[in-house]
């Protein structure tokens, strides 16, 4: 094991402080609501946003934003950080999204002092000119770690589907071995999402999952949340 295999291990780790607990990204509506029943109906919908939302959008916007990051393009980078973020339709989502990216942010800035590109990147936020959503920070953090991209864009889809996972087993719906079952299920998905997205131009990024972007916009209307998404 080497030095970017442990901090492939830092950044997907729970531990690491982005916040991403706290999100469920509209399951707790479809639990309020019974649509979701056992823990196949939960591994179906993670596919779905995995394979529609998440892998053609930041999985694209990672590998985009990466490329970026290694030539110290931040112009370009701004540009993907921009686009991603305008692509999010879901206030609470696009909010969700750039807490837990400038959380991460500013998290590796107090350990990494020497890297210019995030540090502009950082300052660039600070200024309004980008929003720091979590894949496009993402992409700056794994750079900067020498986390290949491949790596980085199967860490940050695995955390995606820890995440729900993890929000389900606190709205009550599954029990750990469950979990770990859906998790050991998802991972041909999660490769093959990374696989099929990580090199496609930005020209090309694309999300199509209407039903989940109502349920997400449902979620907004709760009275009371657990989650914040």
């Amino acid at each position: 094991m080497d030095m970017q295999e442990i901090s492939i291990l830092q950044l997907s780790d729970s531990f690491f402080p982005t916040g991403m607990y706290t999100t469920s990204n509209g399951l707790e509506t479809l639990f309020y609501s019974k649509k979701i029943n056992n823990a196949n109906e939960l591994r179906d919908l993670i596919k779905v946003y995995v394979e529609h939302q998440i892998g053609p959008a930041d999985c694209t916007a990672l590998g985009n934003a990466y490329e970026c990051a290694d030539k110290s393009d931040l112009s370009k980078l701004l540009k993907v950080d921009q686009i991603i973020y305008a692509m999010k339709l879901v206030k609470e989502i696009r909010d969700a999204s750039t807490r837990s990216g400038t959380q991460l942010l500013r998290c590796l800035t107090s350990f990494i002092t020497d890297n210019e590109l995030m540090n502009q990147y950082q300052q660039a936020i600070k200024q309004g000119q980008a929003a720091g959503v979590y894949s496009t920070v993402m992409a700056v953090a794994s750079n900067a770690l020498k986390i290949p991209k491949q790596k980085a864009a199967i860490m940050m889809l695995y955390t995606f589907s820890i995440s729900i996972v993890g929000a389900a087993l606190r709205l009550g719906m599954l029990q750990h071995f469950e979990g770990q079952r859906i998790i050991h299920e998802l991972k041909p998905t999660i490769l093959n999402t990374m696989i099929n997205n990580i090199n496609r131009p930005l020209i090309s990024m694309w999300q199509f999952a209407p039903e989940i972007d109502i349920i997400q916009i449902s979620h907004e209307k709760l009275d009371s949340k657990m989650f914040i998404t």
